[in-house]
């Protein structure tokens, strides 16, 4: 099939489909949003590669450059997982319960910004699809309404057309919320995998600074 003729069956199937196209439309444009705004945060700006990460910055501790650390993650714009890193580095030099409070304190601001109006888009499909059955069913009343007071050679006529209408609502109404729950699952794994790494690299940034501390306490003890 040419894209002309998809086209012009696609613009056919919403005229058909009646008054309910309009919300299930919003419900397309609201989703599509959502998903291109997320997708955007997600896989640009909060990302980063964290095994690359995570060794530049392990590097900076075993050589005692904790300012050279900060400043790698200083350097990382938007990405969330220097920033949580980076509060863990700035209580280097306090003890194991505070270093984790500050990691913690960061994940917790953190984590809320990745997972932002991913929920709406289950929400969007649920709608879209009860969108679409209200509409199969508003076309098949008012297919059979109309049927009462019909002449016998317009029933035909008059019953394919709310038949017509009730399909194409409940087709956009599928097609919204297919892309909507798609779209969900992707970028809901996304935002876990990110959580995920925080936490990971959250728990090696302590057993690195902890080494840290216990190496400099050995060769202050040796040095006396």
């Amino acid at each position: 099939m040419e894209s002309g003729d998809f086209l012009s069956r696609v613009v056919e199937l919403w005229k058909n489909g009646g008054v309910w196209m309009y919300p299930i439309l919003f419900c397309f444009a609201l989703s599509a949003g959502i998903v291109l705004e997320r997708t955007l945060r997600l896989f640009f700006q909060f990302n980063t590669d964290g095994s690359a990460f995570m060794f530049e910055i392990q590097k900076h501790v075993l050589a005692n450059d904790l300012d050279g650390a900060i400043r790698l993650c200083n350097g990382s714009g938007n990405a969330v997982l220097p920033k949580v890193l980076k509060a863990g580095l700035q209580r280097a030099s306090r003890d194991e319960s505070q270093i984790q409070n500050a990691l913690d304190a960061a994940s917790l601001e953190a984590i809320p910004k990745l997972e932002r109006r991913i929920p709406y888009l289950a929400a969007v499909a649920n709608i879209s699809t009860l969108l679409g059955l209200l509409g199969t069913i508003s076309g098949l009343i008012a297919s059979f309404k109309s049927l009462e007071k019909a002449d016998p050679a317009q029933k035909q006529a008059l019953l394919s057309a709310g038949i017509s209408e009730a399909m194409s609502a409940t087709a956009f109404g599928l097609v919204t919320a297919i892309m909507a729950m798609s779209a969900h699952s992707l970028l809901a794994a996304r935002a876990s995998k990110i959580t995920e790494e925080i936490d990971e690299f959250g728990v090696k940034l302590m057993d690195l600074l902890s080494a840290r501390k216990y190496r400099h306490s050995s060769e202050k003890g040796s040095n006396d």
